[in-house]
């Protein structure tokens, strides 16, 4: 296996069926993009795939297409959710994890966990992932970070809790084996042919350098 690794990740697939938060409704993708995307990944061991949000459309379009193409996916699920409507309540957290799927917190609120006082990261970092461990009945020790927004203190607290993963919205290639895990969040825009060329493929040399320039930055800040 390659120690590269091309890390997808998707929001909504179709129409919602909620209320979207401002700036979300770009990331919402039409079900024959995502279909299309999960067709050119077959095969291919150097893909990781992993869904944000919590969305239904996990559960209605993405798990059914993702087990048709004996394909595996991550899904970072909101705690504070699992009631709300369009999003995924207990019981599918509970399907997804039972039909093979890796199940990872995404928080509890959707709130960026940058700059959060001692009482709401308790809540966004432990109170939310326990939820959901519970949900599952097995440890959840990945986590996406909402929004994408970190920095060096974030990071640090994130390691002492024990997360062995950690997923950004960097739009970087990773190292398979690394702890923090960059990611291409797909949006409505993005074409079959524009996600082979430019992000399936290998990335200019100055566009690495720029992505890891960016990463550095917020990991240091």
């Amino acid at each position: 296996m390659t120690t590269r690794t091309v890390n997808l990740c998707f929001h909504g697939i179709g129409a919602p069926d909620r209320d979207l938060e401002p700036g979300e409704a770009p990331y919402w993708i039409s079900a024959d993009l995502f279909h299309a995307v999960l067709d050119t990944v077959v095969g291919r061991d150097d893909v990781r795939l992993s869904f944000d949000d919590s969305n239904s459309s996990d559960l209605e379009i993405g798990l059914p297409a993702l087990l048709d193409r004996g394909l595996r996916g991550t899904f970072f699920v909101l705690a504070g959710r699992f009631d709300s409507r369009g999003s995924l309540d207990e019981d599918q957290v509970r399907l997804l994890a039972e039909s093979g799927m890796d199940i990872g917190t995404h928080g509890m609120d959707h709130l960026p966990w940058r700059g959060l006082d001692e009482a709401a990261r308790r809540r966004e970092l432990v109170e939310a992932r326990d939820a959901i461990a519970a949900v599952v009945g097995r440890p959840v020790d990945e986590a996406a970070l909402p929004l994408g927004r970190y920095d060096r203190s974030l990071l640090r607290e994130l390691r002492a809790l024990g997360y062995a993963k950690v997923h950004t919205s960097d739009r970087a290639h990773a190292r398979a084996s690394s702890w923090l895990q960059p990611r291409f969040s797909l949006v409505g825009t993005d074409t079959v042919t524009g996600v082979q060329e430019e992000v399936l493929g290998r990335q200019p040399v100055r566009r690495r350098a720029e992505r890891a320039v960016i990463g550095l930055a917020k990991r240091l800040r």
